[in-house]
């Protein structure tokens, strides 16, 4: 147990009686600022936060940031939950989808956060 608080916080897997192998649990701080690859292992950005649906406890979507540079033309996108998978052994998430299905993806900016279930109520989401 002495590891606890420590396996709370991070993604390193500890052996002993109940270690988080496989991975079952990550604390959301530690998500926030993991990158985003592609299936081809290529950077798309990283998770700058997580949109919890409230009423029924479950994570709704990623925002992930992309695209930009020096904090210019970068854009922010709401994914869907189930369009990101964990890479624990790389401690990255994956998108499960063609970078060109995010680069096409309705985003918004900083300054304009979408309501919470804008981006997963369209059409683009629901048939990518």
């Amino acid at each position: 147990m002495d590891t606890l608080s420590e396996d709370n916080f991070t993604k390193d897997m500890h052996v002993g009686e109940n270690p988080n192998h496989p991975l079952h649990f990550l604390a959301a701080s530690s998500i926030i600022g993991d990158k985003v690859h592609d299936s081809n292992g290529e950077s798309m950005g990283d998770i700058k936060d997580i949109m919890l649906d409230v009423a029924i406890g479950k994570i709704e979507y990623y925002v992930v940031e992309f695209g930009g540079f020096l904090g210019m033309g970068t854009k922010y996108f709401a994914i869907p939950y189930n369009l990101l998978q964990i890479d624990p052994d790389k401690k990255i998430f994956i998108f499960t989808r063609p970078k060109e299905t995010l680069e096409k993806a309705p985003g918004f900016d900083h300054w304009h956060w979408p309501e919470t279930n804008f981006h997963l109520v369209t059409d683009y989401w629901r048939f990518v």
